[in-house]
């Protein structure tokens, strides 16, 4: 069926995907594994990872096997390659008979180019019996970073993936992923036994988000207030607790915004409707906890917000970057305070990791606070975590946008320091900064506190500002909160360089309201487009009509087309089939499945 296309990836791309040139190292990593070596591909969200092996299995003979960690990810990629025309499918553990039955007899008939399986299934004797005389041309772990104990998606399944070479060998493999660290790496190359392959590392800077992080002060309203710039489009909501996920979704239905909520506590057939939910409908929040979101397929995803802070940058940066995978304006925001620290770090202190996995943990915490807490660039910092040097600062971050003030805090830090040393290492916050600014209570009287000469030495300062030094304070890692002592504050050991004046400490002013984005925040939209007038009206109705066909059909709408393949149509207005082909995201597939209806809508005036 595709046997013209072999060895011509860039044919591929345009006939198949409508692309007119690659992207980046798309091309070297596809020449690499269709000269039949293996690779190990670590490019952010966005840059075209799946084409890596999928243009190959278009290109080389018999069918390419794809391990991916997720059912709802490997049906949402075969639903896009099936509107491409390319024969795919996939097989997982309670798929329904008869559909398992089909997938294996257009296997065994060598009709399928690209089968999708989970990683249980395809060290099994039985899959590999189930390919008979079709040829494997191609070993695809997707996903890949699941295979590591350091990784933010561990999964014990994919630690038998490394028998692949052995079970398959003389077949290429490769393997990808968007969020990878230094230990991940190594673990992914060790435990796939990849030590020939080539390695791809593509920049991490993801420049079409912005990223926003603010201190909490009513993070419901705040998160309100984010939205309101975000009306009409998805998104995703991450909270820490499944309590607070089923709340914030409740809330946010009460107060207009159209939302579901997804947590791995949840019936199976709940979880499934929330996912179709999100697949399918524009404009819908789906609040959720970590378990919702790996490999997410969606393109159009215009903001993720978190109410809670993640464990680490890597988790960070995964969840941010399920924003904006079409290149478009998307925007990343987060609320948070005190006790997000004082909370990630008695999971991992709680924890029954070994004490070496748990330094690593409380060093990735550490890095993530370090960003909330930076007066720099937010992307150069984040960046500079991956090992990657960016030399301006970015202009698309809360930081660069409203430079962030600071000011000398280093008689304020030895007073916090020494409130929590006279009084024993023994009180949380809330207490010590009663101390500080001299206010009367029961327990401050109760252990004889208002006699100490630190009693009122701090009332120059607000209750908000305190919080905010003992928060930077944690953040710089001169105290530490002892969650077995009911969050009593203790000092660490470079506390006395700051007591000495060995070490001045700089701290950045707080602000909770966001005032940027200009005229887009004071009438609470926002227009990631760049189009307006008549073409953002042929945009509109371009929308409605991908939305119509998407419904018949019973798929996503950017199934059928993104997008940024709209924005093209309204922009250049093309008036034949012929002049569609030259629109990016249009192939010849989609060009005959949908380019007379969307040709029609472009031209029908409705007279």
């Amino acid at each position: 069926m595709l046997q013209h296309y072999r060895s011509n990836p860039t044919q591929v791309l345009k006939q198949v995907w409508g692309y007119s040139g690659f992207r980046g190292q798309q091309e070297a990593v596809i020449r690499t594994v269709l000269s039949g070596r293996d690779a190990l591909v670590l490019f952010p969200t966005g840059k075209g990872k799946s084409l890596c092996f999928q243009i190959p299995a278009l290109c080389l003979e018999g069918t390419t096997i794809v391990v991916s960690p997720l059912v709802a990810l490997m049906r949402d990629q075969v639903d896009d390659l099936k509107a491409l025309g390319i024969p795919a499918a996939c097989l997982y553990a309670d798929q329904p008979d008869e559909e398992a039955l089909s997938v294996r007899r257009r296997l065994r008939a060598g009709d399928l180019k690209i089968l999708y399986v989970t990683p249980e299934r395809v060290v099994l004797p039985s899959f590999a019996q189930m390919f008979g005389g079709t040829k494997i041309a191609l070993l695809c772990v997707d996903e890949c970073h699941c295979v590591s104990t350091w990784g933010n998606n561990f999964r014990k399944d994919y630690l038998s993936l490394g028998k692949l070479k052995e079970i398959y060998p003389g077949i290429p493999r490769i393997a990808l992923t968007a969020t990878a660290d230094p230990h991940t790496r190594r673990d992914i190359v060790r435990l796939l036994e990849l030590d020939e392959a080539e390695i791809f590392i593509d920049s991490f800077d993801r420049p079409n988000i912005s990223y926003e992080i603010v201190e909490r002060s009513n993070p419901k309203a705040q998160l309100l207030q984010f939205l309101k710039r975000h009306k009409g489009e998805s998104g995703i909501v991450y909270c820490l607790s499944r309590r607070k996920v089923e709340e914030t979704a409740a809330w946010l239905n009460e107060n207009g915004v159209k939302a579901r909520y997804y947590h791995a506590r949840m019936d199976a057939r709940l979880k499934t409707e929330s996912q179709d939910a999100f697949r399918l409908e524009e404009g819908l929040c789906l609040v959720a906890t970590v378990a919702f979101g790996m490999g997410i397929n969606k393109p159009n995803v215009r903001y993720v917000a978190h109410l809670d802070l993640p464990s680490s940058v890597e988790g960070y940066y995964q969840e941010t970057g399920r924003a904006g995978r079409d290149g478009m304006p998307s925007e990343a925001f987060m609320t948070y305070g005190m006790q997000d620290i004082v909370q990630r770090q008695r999971m991992i202190d709680e924890g029954d990791s070994t004490e070496e996995i748990k330094r690593i943990e409380r060093g990735k915490l550490n890095a993530l606070i370090a960003i909330c807490e930076t007066a720099g660039c937010r992307r150069r910092a984040i960046l500079s975590h991956f090992g990657e040097a960016y030399e301006q600062p970015c202009g698309n971050c809360d930081t660069c946008v409203r430079p962030v003030e600071q000011w000398d805090g280093t008689d304020a830090a030895i007073k916090a320091l020494a409130a929590a040393y006279r009084t024993g290492e023994r009180f949380g916050t809330g207490h010590l900064i009663d101390v500080l600014i001299g206010k009367v209570t029961e327990k401050t009287e109760k252990f004889g506190h208002t006699s100490m000469p630190v009693f009122g030495a701090g009332k120059d300062l607000s209750v908000q500002t305190w919080q905010s030094v003992y928060r930077q304070l944690l953040a710089l890692d001169l105290i530490h909160v002892e969650h077995d002592n009911f969050g009593a504050i203790t000092l660490r050991a470079e506390a006395s360089n700051v007591f000495k004046k060995k070490r001045a400490v700089m701290f950045r002013k707080d602000r909770v309201a966001s005032t940027r984005r200009g005229n887009a925040q004071k009438t609470g939209q926002r227009d990631y487009t760049g189009l307006s007038g008549s073409a953002h009206e042929l945009f509109e109705k371009l929308r409605m009509e991908r939305l119509r066909i998407s419904k018949e059909l019973g798929v996503p709408p950017y199934v059928v087309f993104p997008d940024t393949t709209l924005i093209a149509l309204a922009t250049q207005r093309p008036r034949t089939l012929d002049d569609m082909l030259e629109i990016s995201g249009i192939g010849e597939t989609k060009l005959e499945r949908y380019g007379a209806l969307f040709l029609t809508a472009l031209w029908d005036t409705g007279d």
